[in-house]
């Protein structure tokens, strides 16, 4: 890998951010989705943004 910190290949269990978009895209589009639809675009925010502080806290 050009540019990467690891002499072959990435190691095993080592979540890397491409990795990470490709879990966490479809279903936060998903969900994106279906708060515009059902008008619960401050709703699912406000949930993002509770949930990013908690797991801020608790990785701390």
């Amino acid at each position: 890998m050009p540019g990467s910190p690891y002499f072959d290949e990435v190691p095993k269990g080592i979540l890397t951010w491409p990795k990470l978009l490709t879990y966490s895209t479809p279903p936060l589009i998903l969900t994106l989705f279906l708060a515009s639809k059902y008008d619960l675009i401050l709703e699912t925010f406000s949930i993002l943004a509770l949930s990013f502080i908690i797991i801020g806290l608790f990785r701390k």
